[in-house]
């Protein structure tokens, strides 16, 4: 075969002209298939795109949410309402406590003998009060029958009279001495948990002085600092939604109420009683954050509820009847 033949016979055997018919179909699809594939690959990202924007703003205008919200509870601080040294301390930091439990106690001797000091006055001025009595009666009867003047009668009368107020101070020093005694131990008013102890046993505790602080663990709430566009939305009563930062369940509650004031830079006075006005103004300006405060009323097992937390809130309001 001659090298014109050959290179003949490599072309038609080239050109496609001997491929089944059912292979060249095969090709066309693929070809088709592979132009349709981008129009399908968009169409789905447009899809996912609008049903992210919707969530989105289901999210931020259906449902009000913020992550700016903190735990808060109250606490207590107790200051002991008499002075001594501290010879017992009944309690360790972050220990919880029952109402009523004793925290630290008071050297109380000093009140004992205060107390028993008033008792003996009120003793002997007990017994005065009983000779001032008995002589105002007998300088009654005397008088009565003409045997004394009404001079010795009345000084009788003044002196029953001041021995009665004498008996009742005496009584009031009792009490006194004995709310001074009692006070020597300092019970916790709630339930909830010591924080911050700093008391030692021997310290000297002075009145006033604040030695111990109990965290109230039945008064945890959360504050929700939700934008001002917001409030419109929120109605006391919701079901709220809180996710503490570092835990994975939810906790949940209700709005409790909305703040109806902040503090306002603008409205505080200068030394001669005017208001101080900033001058500055912005094209640009933040929406105030407002307190939502959020009752709590399921929290999971497992969640540790700590004033100053960091949550995120979100109010879940009832949905709107559809406008006839």
């Amino acid at each position: 075969m001659s090298s014109v033949e050959l290179k003949s016979e490599l072309a038609r055997q080239g050109d496609g002209s001997d491929v089944p018919r059912w292979v060249a179909g095969d090709r066309d699809n693929v070809k088709s298939r592979i132009r349709t594939a981008p129009i399908l690959i968009t169409l789905g990202t447009v899809a996912v795109a609008a049903f992210l924007a919707w969530a989105t703003w289901q999210t931020y205008m259906g449902a009000p949410w913020t992550r700016d919200g903190t735990v808060r509870a109250y606490v207590v601080a107790m200051a002991p309402e008499v002075a001594g040294r501290i010879v017992k301390l009944s309690v360790a930091d972050n220990q919880f406590v029952h109402k009523g439990d004793v925290l630290f106690e008071i050297d109380p001797a000093d009140y004992r003998i205060a107390l028993e000091q008033a008792r003996a006055q009120a003793q002997r001025d007990g017994a005065a009060l009983d000779y001032a009595r008995a002589n105002q009666d007998r300088q009654a009867r005397l008088a009565k029958e003409g045997w004394a003047s009404t001079e010795v009668y009345q000084q009788t009368t003044s002196t029953l009279h001041q021995s009665e107020g004498v008996v009742a101070l005496d009584n009031a020093a009792i009490a006194k001495a004995q709310l001074d005694l009692s006070r020597t131990v300092i019970r916790s008013p709630v339930n909830g948990y010591v924080t911050n102890l700093l008391a030692q046993l021997g310290d000297y505790a002075t009145v006033g002085q604040k030695l111990i602080s109990v965290v109230d663990g039945d008064s945890f709430w959360v504050d929700g600092y939700f934008e001002e566009t917001s409030l419109g939305r929120i109605r006391g009563g919701e079901p709220a939604t809180i996710k503490l930062m570092g835990y994975s369940q939810l906790v949940r509650g209700h709005v409790g109420g909305i703040a109806r004031g902040i503090n306002v830079p603008n409205a505080q006075p200068d030394q001669a009683g005017l208001a101080s006005v900033n001058p500055i103004f912005t094209w640009v300006r933040l929406a105030q954050r407002m307190p939502v405060r959020i009752h709590i009323d399921q929290v999971p097992d497992g969640v540790r509820l700590v004033a100053g937390m960091t949550a995120t809130v979100q109010i879940s309001p009832p949905p709107r009847a559809p406008p006839r």
